[in-house]
This record gives C-alpha cells, sequence and structure tokens, in this order.
C-alpha cells in the first residue's frame, strides 16, 4: 500500500463521506476522493468551514460535492439517523466513510484532566463515529461494494503520556473497528479498517505542538494513496486491519 498508485478512475459513481474536512486531512481525502471519481460529501462542523473546499474541488472539473454540517459533539442518535434517512434520499447510496475527523483540546496529565473535557474529546473521536456509522449501516450494506475507515493514532495503539482522552478514544477505535469487522466479515459486502496516518501537518497537531514548524512535517496529501487504497475496490477481502 505504501507504493499504491489509485486508477483515475477508482471512485467513479460512488459516494464517499468524509469527515473533518475543514482540517488538512479530511480535506486531502476529501478532494483525492473527488479527483478519482467520487461524488463526496463534505462534512464538518460549520458550512462556511466547507465552503472554500467545495469550492476548489467544484473548480477542478471533477464531480460536484455536497456539504454535510455536522456537529460531532452536539448531535444525539435521531440527528445522525436524520442524516443519514437525507443521504438515501438524496443519493440513493453510500459507498464509504473516511472518520478523519479529531479533536483534543490539550495534552494533560491524566491527575488533572477535567472531567467534562473527558466527555467531550470521547464523545466527537468515539461516541460520534459509532453514531454516525450505526445510522449508516443499511445504506452500506446495501452497496455491492463499501468500506469504512477509521482514522487511527499511535496513541491509540501504544499509550504514551499526556494523551489522556484522546488516546482513549483512539483505543476504542480500534476495538470499534475490530467489533464490525467481525460482525460484517462474513456478508463480503463491507469492510471496515483502520488507518494510522502518522504524523502530519494538520491543524490539531499544529495546536498541541504550537513551537513546531509545521512545515517539517509531511503534508496531508501524502497519505491519501492509502486511504484511496482501502476506499476503494482494490482492498475488496481486506477488513479488520490495523494500517
Amino acid at each position: 500500500m505504501e507504493h499504491y498508485q489509485a486508477d483515475p478512475a477508482l471512485l467513479t459513481e460512488r459516494v464517499i463521506l468524509v469527515t473533518g474536512t475543514a482540517d488538512s486531512l479530511g480535506a486531502a481525502v476529501g478532494t483525492a476522493c473527488a479527483r478519482h471519481g467520487a461524488t463526496v460529501i463534505l462534512s464538518d462542523q460549520e458550512e462556511s468551514q466547507l465552503e472554500p473546499l467545495y469550492d476548489r474541488i467544484v473548480a477542478s472539473n471533477v464531480p460536484e460535492p455536497a456539504i454535510l454540517p455536522l456537529d460531532l459533539e452536539g448531535a444525539d442518535e435521531a440527528h445522525y439517523q436524520a442524516v443519514a434517512a437525507t443521504l438515501a434520499q438524496e443519493f440513493g447510496r453510500l459507498d464509504g466513510i473516511a472518520h478523519c475527523a479529531a479533536f483534543t483540546p490539550f495534552l494533560s496529565r491524566i491527575d488533572d484532566y477535567d472531567a467534562s473535557e473527558w466527555e467531550r474529546v470521547l464523545r466527537i473521536n468515539l461516541t460520534a463515529p459509532f453514531l454516525l456509522t450505526q445510522a449508516c449501516l443499511p445504506l452500506l450494506r446495501h452497496a455491492a461494494d463499501a468500506s469504512i475507515v477509521f482514522t487511527a493514532d499511535r496513541v491509540g495503539r501504544h499509550g504514551l503520556a499526556y494523551w489522556g482522552a484522546y488516546a482513549a478514544a483512539k483505543f476504542g477505535i480500534e476495538g470499534l473497528m475490530q467489533t464490525l469487522a467481525e460482525e460484517t466479515k462474513d456478508q463480503g459486502r463491507l469492510r471496515v479498517n483502520s488507518l494510522d496516518p502518522g504524523i502530519i501537518r494538520t491543524g490539531l497537531r499544529a495546536r498541541l505542538y504550537p513551537g513546531e514548524n509545521p512545515h517539517e512535517l509531511p503534508s496531508a496529501d501524502t497519505v491519501t494513496p492509502a486511504y484511496l487504497y482501502l476506499l476503494g475496490p482494490d482492498s475488496r477481502g481486506v477488513t479488520g486491519q490495523a494500517f
């Protein structure tokens, strides 16, 4: 997968939902999917955050994307069910989800972690992906070849000091991925995997490491081939894997 080169028409006629598209990783993944033929649903908290990316994609002469404002902290189960109903009504299908949204406000010792912030971080990074995925499962199961990609993190595979609720949430994402993959593997129509993009240039990284020169880090574009591989048909049969 390291040297994977996607066919230009890899995702033609597919509908792919990408969360966190106001930040660099989600924006890069959404743009790459559009360039490879997908109708991309761009999702983040505010519509105004998504409009510049929407305009850039439209200007590149690829399938027109859609905008889906989604408050991962505040949305409840009914809201996610309504989102899935809207997707079914507007597009009639859903072929993949790339969960790229991520949030943590600070690095902190467990001793000092504020309980309300703990709940907030778990809500955005673990509960929201679960609820969105659960609501969209009927649409994904209806697709001939669907894929869910959870964005993982090294701190969710080997705990590191001070990452607190974010690390706990990412460990949870790995468990969610493995459980769902096991539950769906015999059906053969849906694959579920996680992908750790490594240390790249994102808004989250810049906020947590303000003294770091972001231009010394790889851009988010460098990891899009891995997302394309997992979202596209070339990864058929690959499920339950932590990449």
